[in-house]
């Protein structure tokens, strides 16, 4: 029998109506023309028997009816258009293994290894996403992260990496290079702040016993990547975990006239909820990690 199913350009032309609450958007969305809209959404109503808009001049509302339609189409739709890029890339997207990661830790720390995990693991699909220390383990859809803290959050299994140490740092352009200064003349420069971690410079200053009783005050930058930016560029000193800055340490475009890094007081960890305790992909990614991190513990 044949199925009782509109066309799906017309299902198409319902849901971005639906979402726009405009068949002018919906036509734009769509590349097609407003006429176009109306016809197909004229086609789908009488082809259900069921009005799913009011019309007031140019404005569309939908119906009670629309609205529950409307729900249902636009999660059948997100389902066809998953399957699609699913067959597309030869996997479902659920079998791929979900990270998350601080976002310049990611981006500056365990991008430097994936390609090792990737040579000994070749079938592991992996899929990255941003994340932060205070992820909810008891409804996150990720199966493990990299988060910094003291080891305790519920809900979850953790495992020490490595410790967290701090430097301030300059550029040889502000510093030259080589050069050694007292640890109070941190002072005499213009000092870069972290809105993200503002207490990076109290941290400093506590774990590298130094007694300042001044105000620190600078330039304040959204996130650590800009901070880092603006330190290569000589813009200022700034108090950055190591781990972070590796690569711009061995090429000389930052270096340590303060002295050598102290601890932060918080270490990294790896973080999966206990329900995915018995996962092989989890824990592999876990020992692998592990692994990589044991000369730093």
């Amino acid at each position: 029998m044949r199925r009782f199913l509109p066309t799906l350009s017309t299902l198409q032309a319902f849901e971005a109506a639906a979402r726009q609450l405009s068949f002018t958007k919906a036509a734009e969305d769509l590349g097609i023309t407003q006429s176009a809209i109306s016809r197909q959404i004229k086609n789908l109503e009488e082809f259900l028997g069921i009005q799913l808009f009011e019309r007031y001049g140019s404005r569309v509302v939908l119906t009670d009816a629309g609205k529950a339609y409307a729900e249902t189409i636009h999660a059948a739709i997100d389902k066809l258009e998953i399957a699609s890029i699913d067959i597309v890339r030869g996997r479902r997207a659920e079998e791929a293994l979900k990270i998350g990661t601080l976002p310049t830790f990611g981006s500056r720390w365990l991008t430097r290894y994936l390609d090792a995990f990737s040579r000994n693991f070749p079938d592991e699909h992996l899929e990255f996403t941003r994340t932060y220390n205070d992820v909810d383990f008891n409804s996150t859809s990720m199966d493990i992260a990299i988060l910094r803290g003291d080891g305790s959050w519920p809900a979850a299994k953790s495992y020490p990496l490595f410790a967290e140490k701090i430097v301030v740092v300059a550029a040889p352009d502000l510093i030259p290079t080589g050069t050694k200064l007292d640890k109070t003349g941190f002072a005499n420069f213009r000092l870069l702040q972290n809105a993200s971690r503002s207490s990076l410079w109290l941290k400093w200053l506590r774990a590298a016993d130094i007694n300042y009783r001044g105000t620190l005050q600078g330039p304040r930058f959204d996130n650590t990547g800009m901070l880092i930016n603006a330190a290569i560029a000589g813009y200022g000193l700034a108090a950055i975990p190591v781990c972070l800055i590796e690569d711009e340490l061995a090429e000389g475009k930052l270096h340590t006239p303060f002295g050598a890094p102290v601890p932060s007081g918080e270490n990294f960890f790896v973080v999966y909820p206990e329900r995915k305790a018995h996962s092989i992909a989890v824990k592999r990614f876990r020992d692998w990690l592990l692994q990589l991190t044991k000369h730093l513990r």
